[in-house]
């Protein structure tokens, strides 16, 4: 007998009006029964769609019945109850704390892989976490309690001028801040910047750092919106501070910004596969982990730390445009940065910690903590407490809300505020009003276990996003 030829006709004849079934079903009959005839073939092949089941485990046509098969997708998420109680955490400050902030940090102490937390004093309600919140988590990240903007940090240059060097050069002070920097989500800065942050090897590991690659090359040394800033003003340094240097006011470069676009993306990618394969109660789905012994767990703590790292080369590049716009060399510089997760040993145990908007303050380590435009920020040094994991506030918090600032204040009135304190803005707006802050001076004194004060920052020339 001579060979049968099957065509896609012949099969959808038959009902065969898939494309991945009719293939497999030609591929099959050319391979192992080119010799039968025609009609005991179609005959066959009916059989099949209609009893696939009763052919899976077929030599020859188990592949095409198992195109028939419904098949049940495999399980891509795990789900997971809170716990009744909340884990141990600490609450410093909490008169000034509004109860929603503690009604998220105790939600996210529910959590099954949450150990201990900590409410810092200047916190308030945030997304997953409250801003100010800490948490140390069982070998898990949680993408939301970390943030959108990974890494944001403050970075401080302290330099060997006065304050009469202030008073003198003001407007070229002005003019650097102009031209130097960058603010908001577009452009970046008018002339290229570079640094070895570019040619990290991370940015070939997973697709999406591929992609983020051009647009951190672009915002390298630009900052971002909100309560972003770059500014010049006068650290008071106290006797035997942890810089070394003699006690005094020093012209200084105080800035606060993030990971820019890299660090958002990264979050908003992971916060879905978080929130896709880690399923919890509707209340607290925002709050969804990565394992670390997972792919995407690993890989969000890779991109983590590239955004962190990235953040940090934009302080590098703002200091280092701004030091040489001056014509001067620093003296002294300090940086910390919050909105991350470490690993970290407490209590014996090796954990992840979540500083949401708080401050490391490990016993020795240095840090900043600013206050608002008109009050003085703190250079500080940790004290280790346990209590905080070793965290203290990272400014002085939002008292309220930015809508709430664009509802009751006007820029008129701010800019009259800002010229009685001898500060000048550049740009900004009145969400960042000093009285949508708390008093900074309450806070400090709310974390007094926490930190040592070593020196007192007073911003006089501030430029932020004009949005």
């Amino acid at each position: 007998m001579g060979r049968q030829t099957i065509k896609t006709k012949d099969l959808t004849k038959i009902g065969y009006h898939n494309d991945v079934s009719r293939s497999v079903a030609i591929a099959v009959v050319m391979r192992h029964f080119k010799h039968i005839a025609k009609e005991e073939i179609l005959q066959m092949l009916s059989l099949v769609k209609e009893r696939p089941d009763d052919y899976l485990n077929d030599d020859l046509l188990g592949s095409l019945a198992n195109t028939f098969v419904t098949k049940v997708k495999a399980k891509s998420f795990e789900s997971y109850d809170l716990l009744e109680k909340p884990a141990l955490y600490k609450v410093f400050g909490g008169k000034d704390i509004d109860g929603n902030a503690k009604r998220q940090i105790d939600l996210a102490m529910r959590l099954p892989i949450a150990l201990q937390g900590a409410l810092m004093p200047d916190a308030h309600t945030g997304y997953g976490l409250p801003v100010g919140g800490v948490l140390s988590a069982d070998n898990a990240v949680i993408p939301y309690a970390v943030g959108v903007d990974i890494g944001c940090r403050m970075a401080l240059s302290v330099f060997d001028l006065s304050e009469k060097y202030l008073q003198m050069n003001a407007y070229g002070l002005k003019k650097a801040l102009g031209e130097y920097t960058h603010f908001g989500m577009d452009g970046g800065l008018a002339f290229a910047q570079d640094h070895a942050i570019l040619e990290r090897s991370e940015f070939g590991h997973t697709d999406l750092l591929k992609k983020l690659q051009g647009k951190a090359v672009k915002q390298l040394g630009s900052s971002g919106g909100g309560n972003h800033f770059v500014e010049f003003g006068l650290i008071e340094l106290f006797a035997g501070n942890i810089l070394g240097l003699p006690e005094g006011r020093y012209l200084s470069v105080l800035s606060h910004s993030g990971s820019r676009g890299l660090g958002a993306e990264v979050a908003k990618h992971y916060m879905k596969v978080a929130m896709d394969t880690c399923k919890l109660p509707k209340e607290a789905q925002h709050l969804a982990w990565l394992s670390l012994d997972s792919s995407a767990g690993q890989e969000y703590w890779l991109s983590m730390n590239l955004a962190g790292d990235y953040a940090s080369a934009c302080h590098d590049r703002i200091h280092y445009n701004l030091a040489k716009a001056i014509g001067e060399k620093p003296i002294a510089r300090v940086e910390n940065h919050h909105n991350f997760a470490w690993e970290e040993w407490h209590n014996d145990k090796k954990v992840i910690v979540h500083r949401k908007g708080a401050t490391p303050a490990s016993k020795g380590e240095l840090g900043i903590i600013p206050g608002n435009m008109i009050s003085p920020g703190y250079l500080v040094v940790g004290k280790g407490s346990n209590d905080s994991l070793n965290s203290a506030s990272h400014g002085a918090g939002r008292r309220l809300s930015r809508g709430a600032a664009r509802e009751t204040f006007t820029m008129s009135a701010l800019k009259k505020q800002l010229s009685s304190a001898g500060v000048t803005l550049l740009g900004g707006t009145v969400e960042e009003t000093p009285q949508a802050y708390k008093d900074i001076e309450k806070v400090m004194a709310a974390q007094q276990s926490l930190v040592d004060v070593h020196g007192k920052f007073f911003p006089k020339i501030v430029r932020m996003n004009k949005e």
